[in-house]
């Protein structure tokens, strides 16, 4: 009789439907666990089947006034560098910010990242930035200037492909802003999209997200075949939360201005650090540089 050759899983896909069957088993005996308690102990139990993707503001770091006035965690870039040998090189930031600003966040260490709510494309520390969309029309940049000498304390951030309007400073702003960015978006219909943030309004190109980003880099080899897990804060990781869940991975949600504490994983990015440096096995530092 003939037959079919069969071809052998990976150890990591075999690690994987492990990893699967376990979490399934967990949650089966003990439903009332969290999701958060799940996904520590299959990763601390196996972390060579996990992946890991951060956001930045609000996740790693605390919110600040301004881009510019963040504080950064003591000791990030080392617990970062522990996490890439844990994982095996697993381990991508994907943020709002430009790529170039996440490097020097995390200084000196580079990650795999994608910047701009996935216009930007990193896959590896030795590799050239990727530009995955055009830099926006300088009509659009130069509309939403005009909003800064009518309304001190908004900021408006150019970001190459992106834009990012700042108005925390400013919350009575909120509606000429959303006004403004409607009229543009109509002028170029089709070609941008509108992601609220926190205090912040964002024009990224149609068709990318936080979500087409966590998929790219979830096929490169140090990434392939591995359950992801997300953290994020805000509305624009929703799509990243969506991927990893389809990918029957992880999306760990960080309260804060966007997510109430009730339906959070973390209480904050202290929180966040503190379950990162359990992953990482390293004690919990307290102070923070600037």
């Amino acid at each position: 009789m003939c037959g079919r050759l069969v071809q052998a899983p990976t150890e990591i896909e075999f690690q994987n439907e492990v990893q699967k069957t376990a979490m399934e088993a967990a949650q089966r005996i003990a439903p009332h666990r969290s999701r958060l308690d799940v996904c520590t102990e299959s990763v601390l139990s196996n972390p060579r089947a996990y992946s890991l993707f951060l956001d930045v503001d609000g996740t790693l770091l605390e919110l600040a006034a301004t881009p510019n006035s963040i504080h950064i965690p003591e000791g990030l870039s080392d617990l970062l560098q522990l996490l890439m040998t844990r994982l095996d090189g697993a381990v991508a930031i994907i943020s709002g910010r430009l790529i170039s600003e996440i490097d020097q966040i995390v200084r000196p260490i580079i990650l795999p990242a994608s910047g701009v709510h996935g216009s930007e494309l990193r896959g590896a520390a030795t590799g050239a930035i990727e530009q995955i969309s055009p830099t926006l029309p300088a009509d659009v940049v130069a509309s939403l200037k005009k909003l800064v000498p009518r309304f001190p304390g908004v900021i408006v951030e150019p970001k190459g492909s992106g834009l990012a309007i700042h108005y925390r400073l400013a919350p009575h702003a909120e509606a000429d802003i959303l006004a403004t960015i409607a009229h543009i978006l109509k002028t170029h219909e089709g070609a941008f999209e509108l992601l609220p943030g926190k205090r912040l309004f964002e024009i990224i190109p149609a068709g990318l997200s936080k979500g087409t980003a966590l998929a790219a880099l979830s096929q490169l080899p140090a990434f392939r075949g591995r359950v992801p897990i997300m953290i994020g804060d805000d509305i624009g990781d929703e799509t990243a939360f969506g991927v990893a869940e389809e990918m029957r991975g992880f999306g760990l949600r960080v309260a804060g201005e966007y997510f109430h504490p009730d339906v959070a994983d973390f209480s904050g990015p202290r929180s966040v650090m503190e379950w990162l440096e359990q992953i990482a096995d390293r004690p919990v530092r307290d102070s923070a540089r600037s």
